[in-house]
Protein backbone atom coordinates (compact mmCIF):
# COMPACT_ATOMS: atom_id res chain seq x y z
CA UNK A 1 0.00 0.00 0.00
CA UNK A 2 2.87 2.41 0.78
CA UNK A 3 4.42 1.82 -2.64
CA UNK A 4 1.05 2.25 -4.40
CA UNK A 5 0.31 5.51 -2.55
CA UNK A 6 3.78 6.94 -3.19
CA UNK A 7 3.57 6.11 -6.89
CA UNK A 8 0.08 7.64 -7.04
CA UNK A 9 1.42 10.89 -5.53
CA UNK A 10 4.32 11.02 -8.00
CA UNK A 11 1.84 10.39 -10.81
CA UNK A 12 -0.33 13.30 -9.66
CA UNK A 13 2.70 15.56 -9.85
CA UNK A 14 3.79 14.17 -13.23
CA UNK A 15 0.31 14.60 -14.73
CA UNK A 16 0.10 18.18 -13.46
CA UNK A 17 3.59 19.08 -14.70
CA UNK A 18 2.88 17.39 -18.03
CA UNK A 19 -0.33 19.34 -18.53
CA UNK A 20 1.36 22.64 -17.66
CA UNK A 21 4.33 22.01 -20.00
CA UNK A 22 2.43 20.22 -22.77
CA UNK A 23 4.23 16.92 -22.25
CA UNK A 24 3.21 13.34 -21.68
CA UNK A 25 3.74 11.78 -18.25
CA UNK A 26 6.73 9.81 -19.55
CA UNK A 27 8.45 12.98 -20.78
CA UNK A 28 8.16 14.95 -17.53
CA UNK A 29 11.41 15.78 -15.74
CA UNK A 30 10.79 16.17 -12.01
CA UNK A 31 13.59 18.68 -11.30
CA UNK A 32 13.83 19.22 -7.55
CA UNK A 33 10.79 17.00 -6.94
CA UNK A 34 13.03 14.09 -7.87
CA UNK A 35 15.63 15.08 -5.29
CA UNK A 36 16.20 12.89 -2.26
CA UNK A 37 14.43 15.21 0.16
CA UNK A 38 11.23 15.25 -1.92
CA UNK A 39 11.33 11.48 -2.35
CA UNK A 40 11.76 11.17 1.42
CA UNK A 41 8.85 13.58 2.04
CA UNK A 42 6.48 11.55 -0.11
CA UNK A 43 7.56 8.05 0.92
CA UNK A 44 7.77 8.88 4.63
CA UNK A 45 4.32 10.52 4.55
CA UNK A 46 2.92 7.31 3.06
CA UNK A 47 4.77 5.14 5.59
CA UNK A 48 3.51 7.24 8.49
CA UNK A 49 -0.11 7.20 7.38
CA UNK A 50 0.01 3.46 6.74
CA UNK A 51 1.60 2.88 10.17
CA UNK A 52 -1.32 4.73 11.78
CA UNK A 53 -3.71 2.51 9.76
CA UNK A 54 -5.57 5.53 8.40
CA UNK A 55 -7.53 4.98 5.23
CA UNK A 56 -8.81 8.55 4.92
CA UNK A 57 -7.92 11.84 6.50
CA UNK A 58 -8.86 15.48 6.28
CA UNK A 59 -6.81 18.58 5.55
CA UNK A 60 -7.31 22.23 6.42
CA UNK A 61 -9.49 24.04 3.93
CA UNK A 62 -7.19 25.76 1.49
CA UNK A 63 -9.23 28.95 1.59
CA UNK A 64 -7.42 31.27 4.04
CA UNK A 65 -5.37 28.37 5.34
CA UNK A 66 -2.65 26.81 3.19
CA UNK A 67 -2.86 27.75 -0.46
CA UNK A 68 -0.81 30.93 -0.41
CA UNK A 69 -1.55 34.32 -1.87
CA UNK A 70 -1.59 35.01 -5.58
CA UNK A 71 1.48 37.24 -5.11
CA UNK A 72 4.19 37.89 -7.66
CA UNK A 73 7.52 36.29 -6.79
CA UNK A 74 10.31 36.86 -9.30
CA UNK A 75 9.02 35.47 -12.60
CA UNK A 76 6.17 33.29 -11.27
CA UNK A 77 3.05 33.44 -9.16
CA UNK A 78 2.18 31.52 -6.01
CA UNK A 79 0.92 28.90 -5.92
CA UNK A 80 2.90 27.57 -8.87
CA UNK A 81 0.91 26.42 -11.93
CA UNK A 82 1.50 22.72 -11.17
CA UNK A 83 0.32 23.24 -7.59
CA UNK A 84 -2.89 24.87 -8.82
CA UNK A 85 -3.45 22.00 -11.24
CA UNK A 86 -3.03 19.41 -8.48
CA UNK A 87 -5.39 21.36 -6.19
CA UNK A 88 -8.09 21.66 -8.84
CA UNK A 89 -11.48 21.21 -7.19
CA UNK A 90 -10.13 22.06 -3.72
CA UNK A 91 -11.28 25.43 -2.26
CA UNK A 92 -8.63 28.13 -2.62
CA UNK A 93 -8.43 31.77 -1.65
CA UNK A 94 -6.05 34.68 -1.17
CA UNK A 95 -4.24 35.21 2.11
CA UNK A 96 -1.89 37.91 3.31
CA UNK A 97 1.44 36.10 2.86
CA UNK A 98 3.91 37.34 0.22
CA UNK A 99 5.50 33.97 -0.57
CA UNK A 100 4.79 30.39 -1.51
CA UNK A 101 2.81 28.44 1.11
CA UNK A 102 2.46 25.04 -0.55
CA UNK A 103 4.55 23.15 -3.11
CA UNK A 104 3.48 20.55 -5.69
CA UNK A 105 4.78 17.85 -3.33
CA UNK A 106 2.67 19.03 -0.39
CA UNK A 107 -0.35 19.57 -2.62
CA UNK A 108 -0.09 16.06 -4.07
CA UNK A 109 0.18 14.44 -0.61
CA UNK A 110 -2.88 16.36 0.60
CA UNK A 111 -4.87 15.60 -2.54
CA UNK A 112 -4.02 11.88 -2.39
CA UNK A 113 -4.95 11.28 1.24
CA UNK A 114 -7.53 13.92 2.14
CA UNK A 115 -11.17 12.98 1.65
CA UNK A 116 -12.31 16.44 2.77
CA UNK A 117 -11.07 19.94 3.52
CA UNK A 118 -12.24 22.04 6.44
CA UNK A 119 -11.20 24.39 9.21
CA UNK A 120 -8.87 23.31 12.01
CA UNK A 121 -7.65 25.01 15.19
CA UNK A 122 -4.74 27.46 14.98
CA UNK A 123 -1.42 25.74 15.73
CA UNK A 124 0.62 28.89 16.36
CA UNK A 125 3.19 30.62 14.18
CA UNK A 126 6.84 30.15 13.42
CA UNK A 127 8.39 31.78 10.37
CA UNK A 128 5.29 33.42 8.90
CA UNK A 129 3.57 36.46 10.29
CA UNK A 130 0.09 34.93 10.33
CA UNK A 131 0.23 31.17 9.77
CA UNK A 132 2.24 28.09 10.71
CA UNK A 133 4.51 26.62 8.07
CA UNK A 134 4.83 22.89 7.56
CA UNK A 135 2.80 19.71 7.44
CA UNK A 136 1.21 18.30 10.55
CA UNK A 137 -0.99 15.30 11.25
CA UNK A 138 -3.34 15.24 14.23
CA UNK A 139 -5.23 12.40 15.84
CA UNK A 140 -7.15 13.72 18.83
CA UNK A 141 -10.37 13.07 20.82
CA UNK A 142 -12.01 16.19 19.39
CA UNK A 143 -11.88 14.46 16.01
CA UNK A 144 -15.25 12.86 16.77
CA UNK A 145 -16.93 16.26 16.94
CA UNK A 146 -15.14 17.42 13.81
CA UNK A 147 -16.23 14.28 11.95
CA UNK A 148 -19.82 15.30 12.62
CA UNK A 149 -19.09 18.59 10.88
CA UNK A 150 -17.50 16.86 7.92
CA UNK A 151 -13.90 17.79 8.66
CA UNK A 152 -12.33 14.63 10.04
CA UNK A 153 -12.18 11.21 8.40
CA UNK A 154 -10.19 8.25 9.63
CA UNK A 155 -10.18 4.50 10.12
CA UNK A 156 -11.79 3.26 13.34
CA UNK A 157 -9.60 1.21 15.71
CA UNK A 158 -11.90 -1.83 15.40
CA UNK A 159 -11.13 -2.18 11.68
CA UNK A 160 -14.11 -0.31 10.25
CA UNK A 161 -13.72 2.56 7.84
CA UNK A 162 -15.57 5.84 8.29
CA UNK A 163 -16.25 8.89 6.21
CA UNK A 164 -18.50 11.92 6.36
CA UNK A 165 -21.22 12.59 3.82
CA UNK A 166 -23.91 15.22 3.46
CA UNK A 167 -27.60 14.34 3.46
CA UNK A 168 -30.01 16.70 1.70
CA UNK A 169 -33.76 16.24 2.18
CA UNK A 170 -36.89 18.04 1.09
CA UNK A 171 -40.63 17.30 1.45
CA UNK A 172 -42.70 17.71 -1.71
CA UNK A 173 -46.48 17.52 -2.18
CA UNK A 174 -46.82 19.27 -5.53
CA UNK A 175 -44.05 17.72 -7.63
CA UNK A 176 -45.10 15.46 -10.56
CA UNK A 177 -43.65 11.97 -10.59
CA UNK A 178 -41.99 12.66 -13.94
CA UNK A 179 -40.03 15.56 -12.39
CA UNK A 180 -38.93 13.38 -9.48
CA UNK A 181 -37.70 10.62 -11.78
CA UNK A 182 -35.77 13.07 -13.92
CA UNK A 183 -34.30 14.73 -10.82
CA UNK A 184 -33.05 11.38 -9.53
CA UNK A 185 -31.34 10.64 -12.85
CA UNK A 186 -29.63 14.03 -12.93
CA UNK A 187 -28.51 13.85 -9.30
CA UNK A 188 -26.95 10.42 -9.78
CA UNK A 189 -25.32 11.49 -13.04
CA UNK A 190 -23.87 14.54 -11.25
CA UNK A 191 -22.15 12.35 -8.66
CA UNK A 192 -24.68 11.79 -5.85
CA UNK A 193 -23.81 8.73 -3.78
CA UNK A 194 -27.47 7.72 -3.41
CA UNK A 195 -30.93 9.14 -4.07
CA UNK A 196 -34.23 7.78 -2.77
CA UNK A 197 -37.90 8.66 -2.23
CA UNK A 198 -40.02 8.10 0.89
CA UNK A 199 -43.82 8.43 0.90
CA UNK A 200 -44.94 10.81 3.68
CA UNK A 201 -48.09 12.57 4.94
CA UNK A 202 -47.94 16.36 4.76
CA UNK A 203 -50.02 19.40 5.70
CA UNK A 204 -53.72 19.53 4.82
CA UNK A 205 -53.76 15.71 4.69
CA UNK A 206 -51.82 15.69 1.44
CA UNK A 207 -49.76 12.65 0.45
CA UNK A 208 -46.24 13.72 -0.35
CA UNK A 209 -42.73 12.50 -1.15
CA UNK A 210 -39.52 13.09 0.77
CA UNK A 211 -36.53 13.33 -1.58
CA UNK A 212 -33.27 12.30 0.10
CA UNK A 213 -29.79 12.68 -1.39
CA UNK A 214 -26.41 11.51 -0.08
CA UNK A 215 -23.33 13.21 -1.51
CA UNK A 216 -19.79 14.22 -0.67
CA UNK A 217 -19.72 17.41 1.45
CA UNK A 218 -17.91 19.33 -1.30
CA UNK A 219 -20.73 18.45 -3.74
CA UNK A 220 -23.59 19.54 -1.46
CA UNK A 221 -24.05 23.04 -2.92
CA UNK A 222 -24.15 21.67 -6.45
CA UNK A 223 -26.68 18.99 -5.48
CA UNK A 224 -28.84 21.58 -3.71
CA UNK A 225 -28.90 23.70 -6.87
CA UNK A 226 -30.06 20.67 -8.87
CA UNK A 227 -32.87 19.98 -6.39
CA UNK A 228 -34.07 23.57 -6.60
CA UNK A 229 -33.98 23.65 -10.40
CA UNK A 230 -35.32 20.14 -11.12
CA UNK A 231 -38.12 19.91 -8.51
CA UNK A 232 -40.71 22.22 -6.94
CA UNK A 233 -38.72 22.54 -3.69
CA UNK A 234 -38.63 25.91 -1.92
CA UNK A 235 -36.26 24.71 0.78
CA UNK A 236 -34.33 21.70 2.00
CA UNK A 237 -32.59 20.28 5.05
CA UNK A 238 -28.84 19.74 5.08
CA UNK A 239 -26.88 17.62 7.54
CA UNK A 240 -23.40 16.09 7.70
CA UNK A 241 -23.44 12.49 8.93
CA UNK A 242 -20.74 9.90 9.62
CA UNK A 243 -20.88 6.56 7.83
CA UNK A 244 -19.41 3.40 9.35
CA UNK A 245 -18.25 1.11 6.55
CA UNK A 246 -16.51 -2.16 5.92
CA UNK A 247 -13.21 -1.80 4.07
CA UNK A 248 -13.68 -2.90 0.45
CA UNK A 249 -11.66 -4.98 -1.95
CA UNK A 250 -12.46 -6.46 -5.37
CA UNK A 251 -11.36 -9.87 -6.60
CA UNK A 252 -11.98 -11.92 -9.73
CA UNK A 253 -13.16 -15.53 -9.50
CA UNK A 254 -13.17 -17.96 -12.40
CA UNK A 255 -16.55 -19.70 -12.84
CA UNK A 256 -17.67 -22.14 -15.51
CA UNK A 257 -19.50 -19.19 -17.06
CA UNK A 258 -16.38 -17.00 -17.21
CA UNK A 259 -14.58 -14.58 -14.92
CA UNK A 260 -16.78 -12.69 -12.44
CA UNK A 261 -15.86 -9.78 -10.16
CA UNK A 262 -16.83 -10.03 -6.50
CA UNK A 263 -16.78 -7.25 -3.89
CA UNK A 264 -15.45 -8.11 -0.45
CA UNK A 265 -16.33 -6.26 2.74
CA UNK A 266 -13.59 -6.55 5.36
CA UNK A 267 -13.32 -5.76 9.04
CA UNK A 268 -9.60 -5.65 9.56
CA UNK A 269 -8.33 -8.73 7.70
CA UNK A 270 -11.57 -10.74 8.13
CA UNK A 271 -13.98 -11.04 5.19
CA UNK A 272 -17.46 -10.17 6.48
CA UNK A 273 -19.42 -9.75 3.23
CA UNK A 274 -19.06 -11.20 -0.27
CA UNK A 275 -21.19 -9.81 -3.09
CA UNK A 276 -20.87 -10.65 -6.81
CA UNK A 277 -20.90 -7.48 -8.92
CA UNK A 278 -24.20 -7.36 -10.80
CA UNK A 279 -22.90 -6.00 -14.12
CA UNK A 280 -20.14 -8.60 -14.19
CA UNK A 281 -22.68 -11.36 -13.52
CA UNK A 282 -25.04 -10.02 -16.14
CA UNK A 283 -22.30 -9.97 -18.80
CA UNK A 284 -21.35 -13.56 -17.95
CA UNK A 285 -24.99 -14.67 -18.00
CA UNK A 286 -25.52 -13.17 -21.45
CA UNK A 287 -22.41 -14.87 -22.80
CA UNK A 288 -23.37 -18.26 -21.34
CA UNK A 289 -27.14 -18.01 -21.91
CA UNK A 290 -28.03 -18.68 -18.27
CA UNK A 291 -29.80 -16.65 -15.58
CA UNK A 292 -28.00 -13.95 -13.62
CA UNK A 293 -28.91 -15.76 -10.40
CA UNK A 294 -27.14 -18.90 -11.63
CA UNK A 295 -23.95 -16.91 -12.29
CA UNK A 296 -24.15 -15.17 -8.90
CA UNK A 297 -24.53 -18.49 -7.06
CA UNK A 298 -21.60 -19.94 -9.01
CA UNK A 299 -19.42 -16.91 -8.21
CA UNK A 300 -20.13 -17.26 -4.47
CA UNK A 301 -19.32 -20.97 -4.56
CA UNK A 302 -16.08 -20.37 -6.46
CA UNK A 303 -15.01 -17.65 -4.04
CA UNK A 304 -15.70 -19.92 -1.08
CA UNK A 305 -13.50 -22.63 -2.62
CA UNK A 306 -10.78 -20.12 -3.42
CA UNK A 307 -10.92 -18.66 0.09
CA UNK A 308 -10.70 -22.10 1.72
CA UNK A 309 -7.73 -22.99 -0.47
CA UNK A 310 -5.99 -19.75 0.46
CA UNK A 311 -6.63 -20.33 4.18
CA UNK A 312 -5.22 -23.87 3.93
CA UNK A 313 -2.07 -22.65 2.18
CA UNK A 314 -1.40 -20.23 5.06
CA UNK A 315 -1.43 -22.98 7.66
Amino acid sequence: MVKQRALAIFRRIAEAEGKIHGQSVDEVHFHEVGALDSIADIVCACVGIEALRWRRSSSPRCTKATAGSIARMAAFRCPAPATLEILKGIPLGQIDEPHEMITPTGAAIAAEFAAGFGLMPTLGDHENRLRPRGARSRHAPECAARRARGTCLTTMPDGHDTDTVTRLETNLDDCPAEYLGAAMEKLLAAGALDVWFTPIQMKKHRPGTMLSVLCAPEDADRMADLIFTETTAFGLRRENIVRLKLLRRFETVRTKFGDVTVKLGLKGDAVVQVAPEFESCRAASERAGVSIRTVCDSALQCFAIKDQAGSASNL
